[in-house]
Parts: C-alpha cells; sequence; structure tokens
C-alpha cells in the first residue's frame, strides 16, 4: 500500500526551488556547514575526530563485512545528507557519528551533546513500557554505524543483536567500533561495552535480509523511515513480520509528522532539511498504521518521544 499526499504549499516552493541545482547544492553546502559549527559550539570534535578516523587503513574492516554481490536499489544510489554519493562512500560513514550529535543537540532545550544519547534513551523507556518481555534477538534495521545497534545492546545486554545496513562504509567503521568496545578501549563518542557480546553485522537491503524467517523477537529501526521512499518503507514492514517470530514486535523512532515542530518550521530551515532528505514528502504522506496492518500486524501504538519524534510499536499477527 502507498499513499502519496500532495506537499503543502510552502513544500512545494521548497521543491521548487531544490529543482534548481545550483540553489540545492548552495543548500546542501550550507546545511553541512551548519552541522558542523555545531557540532563544534556543543563540544563535538567534528573536524578532529573525522580527521583521526581518515587516518585509519579501512581495508581488513571493509573486507570483514562487504557483501560483494549485493546489488543497490535504486533509491539508494542517489544523494542523501549533503554528500553527492549519498551512502555509498567513507566521508557520510566516517562523519555519521558526529553529525548525529550536531543534529540532535537541539531537540530538548539546551541538550547540547547530550541530545543524542538522551533521544535514544527515549526511545527504549517506550520499549521497555510496551514490549511484554524483553527480547532474546533483536535485528536493527538501517543500523548505519552501530550507534543505534550499541544503544539497543546495552538496554538489552543479555540479547543476541543483528544489525543490517546497504552501505559496506557504514558497517565498516561499526565493525571497528566493535572491536575497540571487546577491546574495552572504547572511543570519545561511544564510550565502552566490553561485556556484552559483539553484534552480528549483515550488508543487505532492510527489504531483503536474507535472514531466516520467525528468528526474532524484536525487528527495530531508528531514524531510517525518514530515508525511504514509499515503496521501499513497505517493503521493509513486509520483511519485519517475515523475520519476527509469534507474538514478536517491530519498532521504529522516527521524525513524527504531527509535530508542531514542522508544521512551524520557517521555509529556509525547511529547504535545508529538504534539500538532504530527499523523500522526506513521501514519508510524511505514508499512512503508516494502515501500512503496518496491511504487512500482517495488529494495530500499532504511536507515542511521541521527542518535541520531533514519535516511536510506533506494533505487535505481529
Amino acid at each position: 500500500m502507498t499513499v502519496v499526499a500532495a506537499p503543502t504549499l510552502t513544500s512545494r516552493l521548497v521543491n521548487g526551488v531544490l529543482a534548481i541545482k545550483p540553489l540545492a547544492n548552495l543548500a546542501k553546502y550550507r546545511a553541512r556547514q551548519m552541522m558542523i559549527q555545531r557540532a563544534e559550539a556543543i563540544g563535538v570534535p567534528w573536524l578532529a575526530e573525522v580527521a583521526t578516523l581518515r587516518q585509519r587503513d579501512w581495508s581488513d574492516d571493509l573486507n570483514a563485512v562487504q557483501n560483494p554481490a549485493l546489488q543497490y536499489p535504486d533509491y539508494y544510489q542517489r544523494s542523501f545528507h549533503a554528500y553527492e554519493a549519498g551512502n555509498l562512500d567513507w566521508e557520510p560513514a566516517l562523519e555519521v557519528e558526529v553529525a548525529a550529535y550536531a543534529v540532535h543537540a537541539r531537540i530538548w532545550q539546551e541538550a547540547g551533546a547530550n541530545g543524542d544519547p538522551r533521544l535514544r534513551q527515549s526511545y527504549h523507556t517506550v520499549l521497555q513500557t510496551q514490549l511484554p518481555t524483553s527480547p532474546t534477538d533483536i535485528v536493527d534495521l538501517g543500523c548505519s554505524v552501530g550507534m543505534s545497534t550499541f544503544a539497543l545492546q546495552a538496554t538489552y545486554p543479555t540479547a543476541n543483536v543483528t544489525g543490517v545496513d546497504l552501505s559496506p562504509y557504514f558497517l565498516a567503521v561499526a565493525h571497528y567500533r566493535t572491536q575497540k568496545r571487546s577491546q574495552g578501549k572504547g572511543d570519545r563518542l561511544q564510550g565502552t561495552n566490553a561485556s556484552f557480546a559483539p553484534p552480528t553485522w549483515v550488508h543487505a537491503a532492510a527489504e531483503a535480509t536474507d535472514l531466516p524467517d520467525a528468528s526474532f523477537d524484536l525487528v527495530s529501526a531508528s531514524l531510517v523511515f525518514h530515508e525511504l521512499p514509499q515503496t521501499a518503507a513497505v517493503a521493509i514492514l513486509k520483511e519485519a513480520r517475515r523475520l519476527l517470530r509469534p507474538n514478536g514486535h517491530f519498532a521504529l523512532m522516527d521524525m513524527n509528522p504531527k509535530s508542531v515542530v514542522y508544521a512551524k518550521m520557517p521555509p529556509y530551515i525547511l529547504t535545508l532539511l529538504k534539500s538532504t532528505e530527499p523523500y522526506l514528502d513521501q514519508y510524511f504522506a505514508l499512512d503508516l498504521e494502515q501500512a503496518l496492518i496491511e504487512a500482517g500486524f495488529a494495530s500499532p501504538t504511536i507515542t511521541p518521544n521527542s518535541p520531533r519524534h514519535r516511536t510506533v510499536v506494533a505487535k505481529a499477527r
């Protein structure tokens, strides 16, 4: 099922601006510079952290996770987050953690560098309230460099956790972080979790993971669905249902289309946001509750977990 609603007048005007390539490129550049400046202002050393990561030879990490036979869907092979190559490159992989801290710094007033961990904790608080038992097997779809995966692992330390992502570069960084954490070394951003079993990293599309049927109690997707066209979003919901055991749960945490923050967003800021999020209109128009029901889930609960995010939890029928 696909539901495409017409964008608002403001959104249509922004789309018109972004259709002009020089203006779109300028918006992407400005959005990126704002994130870097914000990170540095809240004490997250974007430039120094990325410079350190660039000095590393990533060959072994990449070889450990990459599936060279994987064919990338068309929707994934386009510009994302101000990166011309999208997620299929080293630059976004090395910058995604510091970018997350910058983007989430202003969710709550004065949150600063604590905004990102606070956002993830707010999601897990909803999960712990709504899941009847702690999951023993968890898959994290669209896991990126593992920030959401490690956070799930900390919340459910006895669970077996699997992270799935389409970008081998992101997974290479996740593999590197796993090695450091297992050695008790940690890093400046993520800390250490040497006592936890290391996650399993899988290089695959979230809509076609090739993981066994009915093998998980919880399928989680954090900050993924706003980056998807509706066709991929619906396909992922069907794949999540296939992966779940009877009475298992699917949960996602993402932008809340009903948040007044987005309704009142100034056109200039909306332009910067949409320049980095090509599928935002499709995400905001998706009838997620109906899509979940059609994919084989019970009617979901939808809980705001931040001023601009929601947690959606649905039980497999």
